[in-house]
């Protein structure tokens, strides 16, 4: 008989906080699930922890593959697995007791494709964001596309949700690249017709230094805009009447990581090329950016890194009105 969620382990190389992840799976008080972890090539300790907790419980399948990056891996734990739902973990992360059965229960009583929780922030062993009050929204097809770009109740992150395994059909994550949530999360809502939310923190995200997301500005970062470019182009031919909501969640991710290049990147040649790969991408959308209601300092930015990079850091080493933080 096959399990009722399949929960899906990237793991490379995390050995340190492996064993902690996967104990946080297998004492969840739900327990209809397979945990499929998937160890990428890992050149650690971390292959033997997986299988010494096969070895341990049945409910944990084991797939050794080269290393080929996290949407690699969580390709293969989709198209192995089993449960009716999928969720997904990050091994050095961890979840709360009753983050699945929580998140199965509003699923099947309300007729949900997708459940929803908050996503805690665990920095220096402290959990942030915890909101003692308890709300929860059911979302019809279009609403739920909508919060994912609006940003307030939830945004990509696809580890705070469990999805109906329908809702992978004809999506896969772009291997090779970061940002992979980004880049596939719209389209699973794109395939739900109703998403259920709760403000339960669910899911612990551990905020580590080494991670590529908290560390200085890496080229790697403007994979984000190889999905805006596929995000726009998908929307504007399905959800037309979203595009105000999509244009300024954009806006904001672009301005985002300007400021981002201009602080810490210093090597000119480095800062130019990662601001012209948001430039292209900003250029082929320019029109509706601008039809867009956005204030007159983010207009100027985005006009700026339309028409001339260089008056763009200009402006920025000179510290004009559109680079005040304070207003």
């Amino acid at each position: 008989m096959r399990p009722a969620i399949s929960i899906i382990v990237p793991v490379y190389n995390d050995e340190l906080h492996l064993r902690a992840c996967v104990d946080s799976l297998l004492t969840q008080s739900f327990t209809d699930f397979e945990i499929i972890l998937v160890n990428d090539g890992s050149t650690d300790g971390s292959g033997k922890i997986c299988d010494d907790f096969a070895v341990k419980d049945a409910r944990v399948r084991v797939i050794h593959k080269h290393n080929g990056g996290v949407s690699s891996a969580r390709n293969i734990g989709v198209a192995a697995a089993r449960g009716e739902y999928i969720g997904f973990v990050d091994g050095d992360d961890r979840i709360e007791t009753n983050m699945y059965v929580e998140l199965h229960t509003l699923c099947v009583e309300t007729d949900s494709d997708i459940a929803i929780c908050r996503l805690g922030r665990e920095i220096n062993g402290e959990l942030m964001n915890n909101d003692p009050r308890p709300f929860v929204k059911e979302l019809d097809h279009n609403e739920a596309i909508a919060r994912l770009f609006e940003g307030v109740l939830y945004r990509f992150s696809l580890c705070n949700k469990l999805f109906k395994k329908t809702c992978f059909e004809g999506v896969s994550f772009p291997e090779g690249r970061i940002h992979e949530d980004l880049s596939s999360t719209y389209r699973l809502f794109a395939n739900a017709n109703k998403a259920i939310y709760s403000n339960f923190i669910g899911y612990i995200y551990v905020k580590r230094e080494n991670s590529i997301l908290t560390s200085t500005y890496s080229e790697k970062r403007l994979d984000a805009f190889l999905g805006w470019d596929e995000i726009l182009t998908f929307m504007n031919d399905r959800y037309k009447h979203l595009t105000h909501t999509v244009i300024t969640c954009f806006l904001y991710w672009c301005i985002d990581n300007v400021f981002y290049i201009l602080k810490q990147v210093e090597n000119r040649r480095d800062r130019n090329q990662y601001l012209g790969v948001i430039q292209q991408c900003v250029k082929k959308h320019y029109k509706e950016i601008m039809s867009s209601k956005i204030s007159m300092k983010h207009r100027m930015i985005i006009t700026l890194l339309n028409y001339n990079v260089r008056l763009l850091t200009i402006s920025y080493s000179l510290r004009g009105a559109i680079f005040d933080t304070s207003s």
